[in-house]
């Protein structure tokens, strides 16, 4: 193992560093980034993170205002290119984990990098399935990845993470820490040795691994990382941590300048939302909100059009706001994209009583689930993996948005013809 140098990185990877606002705190006040919140779902549950929670005006990484398909990120980042002319990098950044959705983390670089290849493409993970993806982000072209990695020692990430599900089986406690632990070593040694710069995220949570973070440091620099970005806990609604103090930027600046003596430290990370845009001081990520976007507003096709029957949860009718395992009623809509009709409202057994854990009976579960059995999709703020996949086993797609209800129902509308043509697409090529 071998520290990072500089020297061994080819240069067409420097040139694109020195125009990546995160790696280069020279540059962050003069190209921009994006970043497209194509991945939702996550495969751990760290105490500090509680993505249902959102607001237009938060920033802090899990926090998007709209969750897209790979064409849509596309036209968003055409969007984007057109109006900010010093946009050079995009990443994904969830705003679950970016390798969790890999195949939409993919398919939204490579569409993007065939129209253009000036793009630096970044991404963010918390490393769990980086010894399984490593080689085709090598592939792809990344270059740039932040890996989150808050401790080595297992009882001290056990306080950390509060569970870890991964290759169909969840683990808890040490067992999870440590599993997560040694897939990130594994994960950005791989991707070290291959000229991927490795950016190591750590949140210092005081009393639990504030003073074990030099080890981590010490331990990542040995692996050959680029730079390591030590940043305060944000304690988010909801979360098991909600209650913590936040870490003051004293004690982050003390912290970082006893690990400068190691590795470089990271100063001016602004905690991104998952769907920032522009300067990193200057968010512009409610302006580019694909309600918005001008082209959405362009003639839609001549009818016929074919009905869509979409069963939506919100807390008082006008915003996705709520989500799916804390719905009380879906209220369904009918309609082809432009105009909607309301059709009714359908009382449910709420399908998840906690914030991580359901906790009705399963014929209950199940009971939500058949409600919407006549909809093509749902469309909702959240919904956990375990709903996902019992909605798309009956062929009901799950939208996750966070807007108005009527600019939902267009979006989820746009994602079902997109998936109908992809589908008749394929069988053509049958």
């Amino acid at each position: 193992m071998s520290n990072f140098c500089p020297g061994s990185i080819p240069a067409h990877i420097l040139e694109q560093t020195r125009k990546h606002p995160c790696y280069s705190v020279e540059v962050h006040h003069q190209f921009a980034r994006m970043h497209l919140p194509v991945a939702p779902g996550c495969n751990i549950q760290c105490n500090y993170c509680n993505r249902k929670f959102d607001c237009v005006n938060e920033s802090r990484p899990g926090v998007t205002s709209e969750v897209l398909t790979p064409a849509l990120a596309f036209e968003k980042f055409r969007w984007v290119k057109e109006k900010i002319g010093e946009l050079t990098v995009v990443g994904i950044a969830g705003p679950g984990d970016a390798l969790a959705d890999w195949q939409y983390t993919r398919q939204t670089i490579e569409r993007i990098k065939a129209v253009d290849d000036s793009i630096v493409f970044c991404l963010s993970t918390n490393g769990l399935l980086l010894p399984e993806y490593a080689q085709e982000i090598v592939d792809v072209g990344i270059h740039h990845v932040t890996v989150t990695m808050n401790a080595l020692d297992p009882e001290i990430g056990a306080q950390i993470y509060k569970f870890v599900s991964y290759q169909g089986k969840r683990y808890q406690g040490v067992a999870a820490a440590e599993l997560l632990c040694r897939n990130q070593l594994a994960g950005i040694q791989y991707l070290t040795e291959r000229n991927v710069l490795v950016k190591v995220n750590i949140v210092m949570v005081k009393g639990i691994n504030d003073r074990h973070i030099p080890d981590v440091v010490k331990k990542v620099k040995a692996l050959g990382v680029f730079i390591t970005n030590i940043m305060p806990l944000i304690p988010a609604p909801g979360s098991a941590f909600e209650h913590f103090a936040q870490t003051s930027m004293k004690e982050i600046n003390e912290m970082r300048n006893l690990c400068e003596l190691d590795i470089q430290q990271m100063r001016h990370c602004k905690q991104c939302r998952a769907d920032a845009v522009g300067l990193l001081n200057e968010d512009r990520s409610s302006e580019f909100r694909m309600c918005n976007n001008p082209d959405n507003q362009a003639p839609e096709p001549p009818v016929p059009r074919r009905q869509y029957r979409i069963a939506v949860t919100s807390k008082y009718g006008r915003l996705v706001d709520q989500h799916f395992g804390h719905a009380a009623e879906f209220i369904i809509y009918q309609g082809d994209g432009r105009e909607f009709k309301l059709l009714e409202r359908r009382s449910v057994h709420k399908y998840c009583s906690g914030m991580e854990e359901c906790g009705e009976e399963e014929a209950k579960r199940e009971s939500t689930i058949r409600t919407v059995k006549d909809c093509q999709a749902v469309l909702t703020m959240r919904i956990g993996q375990h709903a996902k996949e019992k909605l798309a086993e009956q062929g009901t797609q799950s939208i996750e948005y966070c807007d108005s209800v009527e600019n939902g129902l267009r979006q989820a509308v746009k994602t079902l013809v997109e998936q109908d043509a992809a589908v008749r697409k394929g069988e053509k090529a049958g």
